[in-house]
C-alpha cells in the first residue's frame, strides 16, 4: 500500500493548518481575536488600530465589548418623574382605598338614574329637583328669620336662634371641608342646580344631606309631633339624600358622609346651645325693637 502523498512541510495532503485562520474547525476566529488583543496589550501597539482589529473580529458585536473611551461620552438615562414612577409594592391600605373609590364611582354611576332627560328615570327629575329646594340653605335660612321675627315667646325665639346658628353652622363647615378636599362632581351631572356659589362646584360632602340630617334631628328632638309626622320628617331627609345620588349631583360616599356630618352638627349645637342666660346678649339685642 502506498502512503499517503506528503507535502513539501511533511504533512499530509488533505490536512489543515491549524495556524490557518480560514479554518472555523479549529477555532481559526478566535485565534485571529486573541492575536488582536495581544498586539492591543504589546508595547508601542497603536490603540486605533487595535480598537479597530477588535471590531472587525467575527466574534465581535455590537454592545458587548464597550470601547473603553465610549463610557464618557455617553449621558446617563433621564431619571423619570417621582409622579410618574408605578408603585410595584403598593401598600394594603392604598389598594384598599383605591378599590373603594372605583366601587363608590361605578355604584353612583349606575344610580345616577335622573342625572338626565334621556336616562332611565328622566321622567322623575322634575319631582327629584323639587326635594333638591326643599333641603337648600337659602330656604332654610330665610323661613328661620321669618318665623324669629314674628314669634312673639321667649322658647320659640330660643329654639329659632338655635336653628339658625345650626344653619349658619352647617354653611360654614360644609364650605370649609368642600374647599379643602376639592372632590369634582360625577361627570354625569348637570350643572342645573337652583343657586350655586363657587364652592358648589365641588362634592364631597353633600350640603343638602347634612341640612337634611341636621334638621330632621333637630325637629324630632324640639317639636311634638305625632309619630306618622315623625316618620314622615326622618323618611324625607332620606330620600332626599338619595335623590342627590339620583340626580346625579354626588357620590354615594358623599351622601354617607353627609348624613354623619349633620348628625354630630346637632350634638355640637345641643353642646353649645343658645340660651337667655348663656348668650343673654343676644337676646336683648334682638327684642331692642
Amino acid at each position: 500500500m502506498q502512503s499517503p502523498r506528503r507535502n513539501t512541510e511533511g504533512r499530509p495532503l488533505g490536512t489543515c493548518d491549524p495556524s490557518s485562520s480560514g479554518s472555523p474547525a479549529h477555532g481559526g476566529s478566535s485565534r485571529f481575536e486573541f492575536q488582536s488583543l495581544l498586539s492591543s496589550r504589546a508595547p508601542g501597539a497603536d490603540p486605533a488600530s487595535a480598537r479597530l482589529r477588535a471590531s472587525e473580529s467575527p466574534v465581535h458585536r455590537r454592545g458587548s465589548f464597550p470601547l473603553a473611551g465610549a463610557g464618557s461620552s455617553l449621558a446617563p438615562p433621564p431619571q423619570v418623574p417621582e409622579e410618574d414612577r408605578i408603585d410595584l409594592n403598593p401598600s394594603f391600605l392604598g389598594i384598599a382605598l383605591r378599590s373603594l373609590l372605583a366601587i363608590d364611582l361605578w355604584l353612583s354611576k349606575k344610580l345616577g338614574v335622573c342625572a338626565g332627560e334621556s336616562s332611565s328615570w328622566g321622567s322623575m327629575r322634575p319631582l327629584m329637583k323639587l326635594l333638591e329646594i326643599s333641603g337648600h340653605g337659602i330656604p332654610w335660612l330665610l323661613g328661620t328669620l321669618y318665623c324669629l321675627s314674628r314669634s312673639d315667646s321667649w322658647a320659640g325665639r330660643e329654639v329659632l336662634m338655635n336653628l339658625l346658628f345650626a344653619l349658619l353652622l352647617d354653611l360654614l363647615l360644609v364650605s370649609l371641608i368642600k374647599g379643602l378636599v376639592r372632590r369634582r362632581r360625577p361627570a354625569h351631572n348637570q350643572m342645573d342646580m337652583f343657586f350655586t356659589v363657587s364652592v358648589d362646584k365641588y362634592s364631597f360632602p353633600s350640603g343638602h344631606t347634612t341640612r337634611a340630617a341636621l334638621v330632621s334631628r333637630f325637629i324630632l328632638n324640639h317639636l311634638v309631633l305625632a309619630i306618622p309626622l315623625r316618620v314622615l320628617v326622618v323618611l324625607w331627609a332620606f330620600i332626599l339624600g338619595l335623590s342627590r345620588i339620583m340626580l346625579g349631583r354626588h357620590n354615594v360616599t358623599d351622601v354617607a358622609f353627609g348624613f354623619f356630618l349633620g348628625y354630630m352638627q346637632y350634638s355640637i349645637v345641643d353642646y353649645c346651645w343658645l340660651s337667655p342666660h348663656t348668650a343673654p346678649v343676644l337676646f336683648v339685642l334682638w327684642n331692642q325693637p
